[in-house]
């Protein structure tokens, strides 16, 4: 698997989630160069309304504590979050792309995205152990219980750079064979 595209014989969405720092928009891009994917986060339309209240994309403790504390406000007041990935979700289901990434942090909305997809799905956390991530608490929710949720599979991340990707799409590839989604060469 090197550099060729691949195609599935059915649409799959994949939840990804883990810490920051651990290379979750690394290996969905990654993962474009082998397959057809399209990315979103349910942390988009918070960063936005965050964004007219001064916040300018900082990623500081402080910062990602008011992220994900906007983010349970919406959640409690409209569920904007949910409705942001199922309306994205519903966009993706009429698009010529195979692999939907999901990025989600807290467990409830895991499970409440989930409830509202009828095609075959996955849950998928990133762990990393290298050097240099933070590991203490960022003080906030959604960054601190992120294993809290039981995912379907772990994929750890402690590959060099230049390795990380085609280690993380034989990773999918042997995923979707063992799980008898049938892969065609473009």
């Amino acid at each position: 698997m090197t550099g060729n595209k691949y195609e599935l014989s059915e649409k799959i969405v994949i939840i990804i989630n883990g810490k920051g720092g651990v290379g979750k928009d690394t290996l969905c891009n990654a993962a474009h160069d082998y397959y057809s994917t399209r990315m979103i986060s349910a942390i988009t339309p918070v960063k936005e309304i965050a964004q007219r209240c001064g916040w300018n994309g900082e990623k500081d403790k402080k910062s990602r504590k008011f992220l994900s504390d906007l983010k349970r406000l919406l959640i409690d007041y409209n569920d904007l979050p949910t409705t942001y990935l199922v309306k994205e979700y519903k966009t993706f289901l009429n698009e010529d792309i195979d692999i939907l990434f999901v990025q989600i942090r807290e467990k409830d909305q895991i499970e409440a995205f989930r409830s509202c997809i009828q095609i075959k799905n996955y849950s998928l956390l990133i762990m990393s152990d290298r050097d240099g991530l933070d590991k203490t608490h960022l003080g906030n929710v959604s960054d601190d219980e992120v294993e809290s949720f039981e995912y379907d599979y772990i994929f750890w991340n402690n590959e060099p750079i230049e390795k990380i990707g085609e280690c993380f799409c034989r990773f999918l590839y042997n995923l979707f064979t063992l799980d008898n989604i049938n892969i065609y060469g473009r």
